[in-house]
């Protein structure tokens, strides 16, 4: 699973109206705690989808935490981050 996670909660909805404007395959979920526990709010989505996102972001100036691979691994979350 590959995750967007966000300083705020502000930023989080904007990326949610940016994404679905521009028709990403995405679901919002709670940020997993193994990434922070700063915004309550991330957005999982499609490894095909990276560049595409990567853009959006960019060209609207989204702050973001990081972008996180999800893994289990022996019954674990593995984070990997992917910026």
């Amino acid at each position: 699973m590959y995750i967007i996670s966000f300083n705020s909660t502000h930023q989080a909805i904007k990326c949610d109206k940016i994404f679905g404007k521009n028709e990403i395959d995405y679901t919002v979920l709670p940020t997993p705690r193994e990434i922070t526990q700063s915004c309550g709010i991330s957005i999982k989505f499609s490894i095909e989808n990276i560049d595409n996102i990567k853009e959006i972001v960019n060209q609207n100036q989204i702050e973001y935490k990081g972008m996180y691979k999800i893994s289990k691994q022996d019954g674990k979350k593995q984070v990997e981050e992917i910026n």
